[in-house]
């Protein structure tokens, strides 16, 4: 089964299960009516910003960890430069 087939499997049922809820014909758990109207207009929100958070965190972290590699760092520098000189080659200032 392929990465989109198991995410469509997972998503498609709590989408389904999230617009009954929110359309009340099933009941929230543990949460009244009224707290239930509260929070589930909102949840669609509160996911992609917290999804967004976690994006940006991680690659920052990856970021932060770059020197950890030294064989990626070298091969970046090596890649900056050919690029440099690709393009010194074409009449174009890089410095």
């Amino acid at each position: 089964m392929s990465k989109g087939t198991q995410f469509l499997t997972l998503a498609l049922p709590t989408i389904i299960l999230y617009i009954l809820a929110l359309a009340n014909i099933i009941p929230v758990p543990f949460l009244s009516q009224e707290i239930a109207g509260q929070i589930l207009p909102v949840l669609p929100f509160w996911l992609l910003v917290s999804f967004g958070s976690y994006s940006l965190s991680s690659l920052g972290l990856g970021l932060v960890r770059f020197h950890d590699t030294p064989e990626a760092y070298e091969s970046l520098l090596r890649e900056i430069s050919q690029a440099k000189d690709e393009l010194r080659d074409h009449g174009v200032s890089v410095d």
